[in-house]
């Protein structure tokens, strides 16, 4: 049985979902302890629950500890099972953690399996819906298999009630090398909001306005469904010829609309700046389907201590070494071997 202090490296819940969704795909049983040690709430919270279960669900595993509040938690991994599954946060716990969890080894099942998920799809803490489908999807199918994910509903934290569906056409994992971005095809800048006055939106396209110096009509406000809300986004995007960054800035109580549009225009100017393909958030998802591929290259701005954390718990279940080397240029080139 593998033994992992959840406190270590970053000290949260990826260390649960990365652990479950090797110990599926590797068959090794796993025990952690002083689960997301490093948080504020230590302990599984809800949305690691409904991960963990889902896990538990697709692969008819064994589990201890699996309680809100759990410090320990051990997993049994049994066979994974594709198939149609339906799971709900029952918050707005994140529905694109509770699918990261759980991607990888219905990819790698052998036959097709559709999820539903209920929950949050936009809220802090989590990359939001649009990232998943427009930025780390396409790059998982560019590797073989073919996912295809649709938002049926919004979440918005602290209400939560979204739903995500994803089809998913399993293939074996093929490295790819993620090196160049390729030419500037598009931007655009949405902010979002419901059950919230008009001006909070205004106010975060203006600043980005402002701060971005992108053409005026890539620039848009769209509100949705007041039973939806309340909830606030502004989702900056750059599409290349071969990947998508989504930058993301959550409304909550106390940030004013200029400092959460200010934060999110100055992420974007990085990454544009910079000749990395992967944004941070990206540099951390393409980690797991990479190891299990055997191998892989990209590049990425300065590694964050998710990705770190994310590659010492995949060295421990796979043997793989993910190597973090900075270039000239400042850019961080990832290489699996």
């Amino acid at each position: 049985m593998i033994i992992i202090d959840g406190s270590e490296g970053e000290g949260g819940g990826q260390i649960v979902r990365n652990a479950c969704a090797l110990s599926l795909v590797t068959g090794q049983p796993f025990q952690i302890t002083n689960v997301r040690g490093k948080r504020s709430k230590p302990g599984l919270m809800r949305q690691h629950v409904t991960a963990v279960e889902a896990a538990r669900t697709i692969g008819s595993g064994d589990c201890d500890g699996l309680a809100v509040g759990s410090g320990e938690l051990a997993f049994r991994p049994g066979t994974v099972v594709p198939g149609e599954y339906r799971f709900a946060v029952g918050t707005a716990g994140s529905t694109s953690l509770v699918l990261q969890t759980v991607l990888m080894p219905l990819i790698l099942a052998g036959a097709p399996s559709r999820l539903i998920l209920e929950g949050g799809t936009h809220n802090m803490m989590a990359p939001p819906f649009d990232f998943i489908a427009r930025t780390f999807l396409p790059i998982v199918n560019r590797m073989g298999p073919t996912v295809d994910a649709r938002l049926i509903k919004h979440g918005f934290y602290p209400r939560g009630g979204g739903r995500i569906e994803v089809d998913i056409t399993p293939a074996p994992l093929r490295p790819i090398d993620c090196v160049e971005r390729g030419a500037l095809l598009s931007r655009s800048a949405l902010a979002m909001f419901a059950g919230l006055p008009f001006e909070v939106a205004d106010r975060e396209i203006a600043t980005a306005k402002k701060l971005l110096g992108w053409p005026e009509e890539v620039f848009a406000v769209r509100q949705l469904p007041e039973e939806q809300g309340p909830g606030n986004i502004l989702l900056l995007e750059a599409a290349y010829e071969h990947v998508t960054e989504i930058v993301s800035g959550f409304g909550q109580l106390g940030v004013p609309a200029e400092q959460l549009a200010k934060r999110a225009a100055a992420r974007m100017s990085g990454y544009e700046a910079s000749d990395a393909f992967a944004g941070p958030y990206l540099a951390d998802q393409l980690l797991l389907p990479s190891a299990l591929a055997g191998g892989g290259t990209f590049t990425t701005v300065k590694p964050s201590q998710h990705s770190l954390t994310a590659a010492d718990i995949i060295e421990r279940f796979l043997g793989r070494r993910c190597v973090f080397e900075q270039l000239a240029s400042g850019t961080h080139r990832v290489e699996v071997r």
